[in-house]
């Protein structure tokens, strides 16, 4: 005998409303499963080919992608590539953690403004998402570029010659990168702050507490639902990033996502490609394991 319930001021049963729940989710599935799922399964599948003379790709079945990713080719073993994986993680962390430690006080400032400030302050972090990416690159080419007071300032310091731009170069991909995603970290720490139970702090600052326990104890917990959506809008993204390291470091500084595209690209290896996509994606998700782990032990430590 079917259940027979009243949801929402309508007589139906369970079986019928699995169906409209099944009805109404099958759209978001579907633009899943064909945007998502199969893509990520086509390129496991092309991660195993074999790349044709012409650069087509030829369905023999081979781990040579994933070995020659891993340094072993046909002189030899060679840490290039591993080194760029290196270099890609390396500068997203310091990337994240850059932006994390500029937008802690620079959200507390915001949300101790008067309300009408305070909506011209979200208003101008704001404003880099209406300009495209590949303009933003641009705009550090003339920021950085020899006569403009940071070259010259360099130059007198005898950081780069006389008449010279700060790219290509290393701190010209870090300032890039944080421009790129201070406003990514900013954002939702910002909407933690501003929620903040300020008579925690002020229980921690009666009992003495100092300005780092303050901060570890009464702080931190309530702002780490937006720390954790801070870092995983800044460190995934900026581990595949291309754009802004291929402007200002060039070749001297290539990272994962320069190699995918060059894969993709100028050298037609999909195979290759693929198997480096999928080595990211694997790194990305342990990388978001561990933050998630973290997380939960300062949680419970907390």
């Amino acid at each position: 005998m079917t259940n027979i319930t009243i949801w929402n001021g309508e007589l139906t049963s369970r079986t019928r409303l699995i169906k409209r729940g099944l009805y109404f989710l099958s759209p978001g599935f579907l633009w899943i499963l064909l945007f998502l799922v199969v893509p990520s399964l086509l390129l496991i599948v092309v991660s195993f080919t074999t790349r044709g003379t012409y650069g087509e790709i030829e369905w023999t079945w081979t781990f040579d992608n994933f070995t020659r990713l891993a340094g072993f080719g046909l002189f030899g073993w060679s840490a290039d590539y591993l080194m760029i994986l290196w270099r890609s993680i390396w500068v997203a962390f310091w990337t994240t953690l850059i932006c994390i430690l500029v937008s802690y006080p620079l959200c507390f400032y915001i949300a101790n403004q008067p309300e009408r400030k305070r909506y011209v302050w979200l208003t101008l972090l704001i404003i880099p998402f209406w300009t495209n990416l590949v303009i933003r690159a641009y705009a550090w080419l003339l920021v950085l570029a020899p006569q403009m007071p940071f070259a010259k300032f360099a130059a007198n310091l005898g950081i780069v010659p006389m008449g010279s731009p700060l790219y290509p170069s290393s701190l010209a991909v870090y300032l890039g990168m944080i421009g790129t995603f201070l406003p990514f970290v900013t954002m939702p720490l910002y909407s933690s702050v501003e929620k903040m139970d300020w008579s925690l702090v002020e229980a921690a600052n009666d009992l003495y507490a100092g300005k780092w326990r303050v901060f570890v104890h009464a702080i931190l917990p309530q702002t780490i639902p937006g720390l954790t959506v801070a870092i995983t809008f800044t460190f995934v993204p900026a581990m595949g990033m291309f754009v802004v390291p291929d402007f200002l470091g060039g070749a001297k500084y290539m990272m994962v996502g320069n190699l995918i595209q060059q894969q993709f690209g100028t050298s037609r290896d999909w195979p290759f490609g693929a198997a480096i996509s999928l080595c990211l994606i694997v790194l990305t998700l342990g990388g978001l394991h561990l933050q998630n782990k973290y997380v939960k032990q300062k949680g419970e430590l907390i």
